[in-house]
């Protein structure tokens, strides 16, 4: 089992190394400046990680001990405690040029355990099973445990994708574009999330060789761990669990599906109120991503909050937002 894991996590830990681009690295920067010493490690993702582009807003998640020292006051502190992430924009010009980013501000703590297999929303383990680099860590005591967590949002996601694929008998015949396709429809679904379906294909598309090399070493470290059997081939994986097992796991899925939706409608409400200047960013984004753009009333535009409303339910019900 320690061997499995250990080659596992050589892999996320050779990945999260790459240097970052020098946007990326700029940025990290100036959200440094921004915070300070508070801050102890900066993650890159998404899609400008993807598509190796500084072109739209670079994603960052900035870790950190302890929420009280990184906010001035303690509302901040508290709402970020209470349902991580808080979530900011930032716009800066830089060497690199004028760049934008958005940045989610979470625990080392909170964010390990995002990424295990208890966690009830797939907003972070859905992330952080693709591919990250560490564009800034503290120390390497907190590189190891923010390496140890990226594993763990492999193995969660690997848990929470396999009850969705059929099987026969028990036993499953894995091939890792499906699986992953499917595991993605699944999140961006659960959280709201405003990707069309080509849009999610282009996840595994971007990096198949990684995918399917993550796929066969999470399901070694799980046959190791005796969570099931794997006999591990190319181009399938034959996969066999316990009695019971594929049961259980899809009765907890639909347990948990309505509440990771509810809790992902309130991290959008409260995203509302932190999250500076991010309006005009919401309508970007939903226009780059499904074509459409909501037309807002000047009242609107002023207090979004009041009476915005109307156009959200709108979204929700053209099914925009799945």
């Amino acid at each position: 089992m320690a061997e499995a894991r250990t080659e596992l996590r050589a892999r996320i830990g050779e990945e999260l190394a790459l240097p970052a681009s020098a946007p990326a690295r700029a940025l990290c920067e100036q959200i440094r400046e921004r915070h300070g010493s508070a801050v102890v490690a900066v993650l890159f993702y998404g899609s400008c990680l993807r598509r190796q582009t500084a072109e739209g807003v670079l994603d960052f998640y900035v870790l950190v001990d302890d929420y009280r020292a990184f906010y001035p006051g303690r509302v901040l502190a508290f709402v970020n405690a209470l349902l991580p992430p808080n979530v900011f924009y930032l716009e800066a010009d830089t060497p690199a040029g004028a760049l934008r980013c958005k940045y989610a501000v979470m625990s080392v703590d909170d964010f390990a355990s995002a990424n295990g297999t208890r966690s009830i929303r797939p907003a972070i383990w859905a992330r952080f099973c693709q591919p990250a680099q560490l564009v800034y860590v503290r120390d390497e005591d907190t590189r190891a445990a923010i390496t140890e967590a990226c594993v763990d949002a492999l193995r969660t996601a690997t848990l929470r994708a396999l009850p969705l694929i059929p099987e026969h008998h028990g036993v499953q015949e894995i091939a890792p574009e499906p699986f992953w396709q499917t595991l993605f429809g699944e999140t961006y679904g659960s959280e709201l999330r405003t990707e069309s379906s080509e849009r999610i294909q282009t996840l595994y598309q971007a990096a198949p060789a990684r995918y399917d090399r993550a796929l066969r070493s999470t399901l070694a470290v799980l046959d190791a761990e005796g969570v099931l059997d794997a006999q591990l081939a190319e181009p399938t994986t034959r996969v066999t669990h316990r009695p019971g097992w594929l049961a259980r796991a899809r009765r907890a899925r639909r347990l948990r599906r309505p509440t990771a939706k509810l809790l992902g409608f309130v991290q959008l409400l409260k995203s509302a109120l932190t999250f500076g200047d991010w309006l005009p960013y919401a309508l970007w984004k939903l226009e780059r991503h499904t074509g459409t753009r909501p037309d807002l009333t000047p009242r609107q535009q002023r207090h979004p909050l009041l009476f915005g409303w109307p156009v959200l339910w709108r979204i929700l019900r053209n099914k925009d937002l799945r």
